[in-house]
């Protein structure tokens, strides 16, 4: 199930800025980039451009997640973080609200991701064609919620946290695909781009940037 596309017209909050990179908090319910049709229009990459205009895409958040998301500001500095990603070479941090008493303090979802074509966008598990997709996971706390969690993706599959933490029972509250009842009764996903980690593309050395968590 989807939702209207009713984007907040939160002023942008600009987390880092320097001659080569610009690292954006993205508020929930914001497309990263377009979506088909004029409806679809409003996203953070035309709202970056509009102030930034050398701004070049390098990775997305789903629409729903908000938090850190890095764009280059030359296409020398795009090919050098497209790398990174590609190589697997960052490092993300996410916190999660998730549905339910999680028992163990950490562990690792290896279950491979494939798109529900009868079902986009959403994804599904499958063993046979799926590709191979790792979550590490940390206990925070419990609360009256739930357990708030600390995700971090080792690959960086369409959907994976969210699909993941439905796989083990835990699915993260207000997700309009993959909650349903009293976890899905939240007015936003609950899950948040905490920390991304990567080298410099001017220098190559260690940047670390990270955004307050909303909720």
């Amino acid at each position: 199930m989807d939702t209207p596309y009713q984007p907040p017209q939160d002023d942008l909050v600009i987390l880092h800025e320097d001659h080569e990179l610009l690292f954006i908090d993205k508020p929930a319910g914001l497309l990263s980039v377009p979506g088909r049709g004029p409806h679809l229009a409003d996203c953070l990459i035309a709202r970056v451009q509009s102030v930034f205009p050398e701004a070049l895409l390098v990775h997305r958040l789903d629409r729903d997640t908000s938090g850190v998301i890095v764009f280059a500001r030359s296409p020398v500095a795009q090919r050098h973080l497209g790398l990174q990603f590609e190589k697997r070479q960052t490092r993300k941090q996410y916190i999660a609200q998730v549905w339910g008493q999680v028992t163990e303090r950490q562990g690792r979802v290896d279950l491979p991701l494939i798109v529900d074509w009868d079902n986009r966008p959403r994804q599904m598990v499958c063993h046979e064609t799926g590709r191979a997709a790792q979550t590490d996971w940390a206990l925070i706390r419990h609360d009256i919620y739930g357990s708030r969690l600390r995700l971090m993706p080792l690959t960086g599959r369409s959907h994976q946290l969210r699909v993941h933490m439905l796989a083990i029972g835990h699915p993260i509250l207000g997700d309009p695909f993959y909650a349903s009842g009293q976890a899905g009764a939240f007015p936003r996903l609950m899950l948040h781009s905490r920390e991304l980690r990567l080298r410099h593309p001017d220098g190559g050395r260690g940047l670390t940037v990270s955004a307050p968590v909303p909720f």
